[in-house]
């Protein structure tokens, strides 16, 4: 008995070997929607974290600026899995431009040069309007392009009156205008994750 035991499971190892793998869980509709808010705070912390030290002159400045870009990076990492490598590079490449430019922006309104900040500025709307017509590409259902566009000029709006009011050492307007970015950018990561959700209903349950 004890033999025939022995090469029942010297047969049946091999054979388990040949069986594929299961299929992973499906994400989490509540898991996906706290991960893109995490994501997307970050976004906006980080970014404020850079404004402080930028204008202020602070050593922390390239260090702030690096872990801002990771960000970027991360952003495009969260969307792979449901839209390909490929385009979660290409919107990590957009974010990048994006916190680039609204460095431009931030050096040019400290440095009072009006010249290149509309100019920046005028770059920093482009670069919102390729972010929202490339997210409508991959998602024209349920991201339509009028709403992304909005969604992103809002974005750049509140973080407009976040440095402004931060130039003008308008310390209350400037509590508030953070106040009015994160709110603006929960409402942003919950679009963004009810339209993977809808997209993609088998991969997120």
């Amino acid at each position: 008995m004890k033999r025939r035991t022995i090469l029942t499971a010297l047969i049946l190892v091999p054979l388990l070997g040949l069986l594929p793998a299961p299929a992973p869980a499906a994400t989490a509709a509540n898991d996906l929607r706290a991960a893109m808010r995490k994501l997307w705070e970050d976004h906006i912390t980080w970014t404020r974290l850079f404004l402080v030290s930028a204008l202020s002159d602070l050593p922390d400045s390239a260090a702030t600026t690096d872990r801002l870009l990771q960000n970027q990076v991360d952003i495009g990492n969260a969307v792979k899995p449901f839209y390909g490598d490929a385009a979660g590079s290409k919107l990590s490449a957009l974010l990048k431009d994006h916190i680039l430019i609204a460095a431009d922006i931030v050096q040019a309104a400290k440095a009072g040069d009006t010249g290149k900040l509309e100019s920046s500025k005028t770059r920093w709307t482009a670069n919102a309007d390729e972010i929202a017509a490339f997210l409508s590409g991959a998602n024209p259902k349920n991201w339509p392009a009028a709403d992304m566009k909005a969604m992103m000029h809002d974005h750049l709006q509140a973080t407009t009156k976040e440095l402004e009011a931060r130039l003008n050492k308008d310390w209350k307007a400037d509590v508030a205008a953070y106040d009015n970015v994160h709110q603006q950018i929960l409402k942003m990561a919950d679009m963004l994750s009810d339209g993977i959700i809808k997209q993609f209903p088998a991969k997120v349950k």
